[in-house]
């Protein structure tokens, strides 16, 4: 599967599909707040297990950082 990640080619090799939980855990994408879209759409967190992500879906995983 062949998707932009963040704004860079990204081969995952011999899946067609994923969810977006999947992705982030092959991606080891572990920060507690995150904002993930696929092709210009928010992701819910409650939709991580169910929305897929397919070959040449422009993905943005972003993670958020607070502080005082």
């Amino acid at each position: 599967m062949k998707i932009i990640l963040n704004n860079r080619p990204e081969t995952i090799p011999g899946i067609e599909r994923m969810t977006v939980r999947e992705l982030l855990e092959h991606k080891r994408f572990t920060f507690k707040f995150l904002v993930v879209r696929i092709n210009g759409k928010p992701i819910k967190p409650a939709d991580y297990d169910s929305q897929t992500v397919r070959g040449g879906d422009d993905v943005k995983v972003i993670h958020l950082i607070s502080g005082g």
